[in-house]
């Protein structure tokens, strides 16, 4: 029987997806990069772009592979910083107030952005930066939750909740930026709406962060070892865990699958709006505006809704590996077909199937972790291979969708590297579940 309190916890969780899916939408998928390309861009009297070079400290980059590097830098940083803090946590017994601090770091660099104009690209990609850092520490402690508050049996629906909560909560404000920007021309600085945006997101996400931050538990501290301090713990804990992760072939397996995967994922879901704000043109031969780029994240926001439960439907007819298996399958003829998108219907129709599988492959990656996981009391250090992980296959991906992008001049050659990541990572998923198979009859001879 379920008690009231953790029903509470149910609810508080997922409204941690409500408060930063925020960030996710308008600062990582929709206003900020098409602001960004606006702002970094050089136009003629036409309108038209004729220079899409960017100077800073002293180098010269195309505006959208330094958009691509701050993002990998960004993912590197907490790829470095999250297991030690993690493993602190669990030490500790404070997640909680981990997953504040990010959140609040999160928030106030948002905030930042208000002051991003032209002259203030550094300023900019830094609170940028500081932004995705925040947003990424803090789910390496919101994902740690998971397992606590939620049995095995509960965590593929408590983890799609979270997503649902999440898009519905960002589709909400995204509507209130999308009302400011459509009515620029009724302002003096018609930059104002953009970044009265950003500024809507740092006290959306930091207000409804509250939510979480009262009602979840404290928890509680994990095993002591007063022979090491607070940092040097923290790598005993890893190492623990990764001695752990060594002998458990399909949990080693999966997370193999996983990194080869989120490359192409996460790459799509960080690079759609400079994608379709530089490759993809409407009729009138012009290139897709803030206005359409904010109505195909929509589209796909909306639709992920529906796909995080598709999915998860899915994963209790077939099971979590084959579910996840299909769902990068139709990856890899997502990206193909974005190859060979060039009008703003294509792309539309494009952004509806991307939502259809972003939420379901989110949602179903995460439980299906928490699933494979060993019991253990150490769950943020285990999360934090999981984060760890994703946020590595981050940088390599953004770092590649940048460099190819800037070696060859056209983003739309990068997709060839998505679809490498996919297929290595479809057949990865493959050999996983062929191993957990094998596991299963050896356990049954047993």
């Amino acid at each position: 029987m379920k008690t009231t309190s953790t029903k509470k916890w149910h609810r508080a969780w997922a409204m941690y997806d409500w408060a930063n899916s925020a960030y996710s939408l308008v600062i990582t998928s929709t206003i900020f990069p098409a602001y960004y390309m606006a702002v970094t861009a050089t136009k003629d009297a036409t309108g038209a772009i004729t220079n899409n070079e960017v100077s800073l400290w002293g180098f010269t980059f195309n505006n959208g592979a330094l958009f691509d590097y701050s993002i990998a830098t960004a993912y590197l940083l907490i790829a470095i910083l999250s297991p030690i803090l993690s493993s602190i946590a669990d030490y500790k017994g404070n997640k909680k107030n981990f997953m504040q601090f990010f959140c609040t770091m999160g928030a106030l660099a948002c905030m930042g952005l208000f002051f991003f104009r032209k002259e203030t690209v550094g300023w900019g990609l830094l609170c940028s930066t500081m932004a995705a850092v925040g947003y990424c520490g803090s789910l390496v402690f919101y994902n740690a939750f998971l397992p606590e508050i939620a049995t095995v049996n509960e965590r593929d629906k408590l983890s799609a909740k979270g997503y649902s909560y999440g898009y519905i909560g960002s589709v909400l404000l995204q509507l209130v930026c999308l009302v400011l920007v459509l009515n620029a021309a009724h302002f003096a600085d018609e930059s104002l709406p953009v970044r009265l945006s950003f500024l809507l997101v740092g006290i959306w996400w930091l207000g409804f962060g509250l939510i979480p931050f009262f009602v979840l538990p404290k928890g509680k501290p994990a095993e002591q070892h007063p022979e090491y301090n607070i940092l040097i713990n923290g790598f005993y804990e890893l190492r623990k865990v990764y001695a752990q992760v060594k002998k458990m072939p399909v949990l080693r397996s999966y997370l193999g699958a996983f990194f080869l995967y989120s490359m192409g994922v996460q790459t799509v879901m960080l690079a759609a709006t400079i994608f379709g704000s530089t490759e993809i043109k409407k009729q009138d031969g012009s290139l897709l505006g803030m206005q359409e780029l904010i109505t195909t994240i929509l589209i796909i926001q909306l639709v992920a809704i529906l796909g995080a439960f598709l999915m998860a439907k899915v994963s209790s007819w077939l099971g979590n590996l084959k579910a996840l298996l299909i769902v990068v399958l139709i990856w890899i003829g997502i990206c193909v077909a974005a190859y060979f998108t060039t009008s703003d219907g294509e792309f539309y129709i494009l952004a509806a199937v991307v939502g259809l599988v972003m939420g379901g492959i989110q949602s179903l990656s995460r439980s299906t972790y928490s699933k494979l996981m060993p019991e253990t009391s150490d769950t943020t250090s285990f999360f934090s291979f999981y984060d760890v992980t994703e946020k590595v296959a981050i940088v390599f991906g953004m770092f590649s969708f940048g460099l190819i992008h800037e070696m060859t001049g056209a983003m739309r050659n990068s997709i060839l590297a998505l679809i490498v990541f996919f297929a290595l990572g479809g057949i990865a998923l493959y050999m996983t579940i062929i191993r957990q198979r094998s596991y299963a009859l050896k356990e049954n001879k047993a």
